[in-house]
């Protein structure tokens, strides 16, 4: 299920964003501070190059490419 950025509170969103940029792996011995990489997010968020996917099974949200999520998921 896809979950609209816009919808959630700014607060919600910011640490949705540095969960995602601080996880284990997803640095890949990239230095750039964490302020910076939240903002790239966030604009992929907005320009819809990336979405937010709420896993069901697992209760909890993901951060991934639009290119990557079904597209059946897009059609809502």
């Amino acid at each position: 299920m896809l979950i609209p950025y816009d919808q959630l509170e700014p607060d919600t969103l910011t640490r949705v964003i540095e969960d995602f940029v601080t996880r284990e792996g997803t640095d890949n011995g990239d230095e750039t501070p964490l302020e910076i990489r939240v903002e790239r997010v966030r604009h992929a968020l907005h320009k819809g190059t990336a979405v937010i996917v709420f896993d069901v099974g697992h209760q909890q949200c993901q951060l991934a490419l639009r290119r990557d999520v079904p597209k059946e998921w897009l059609e809502d």
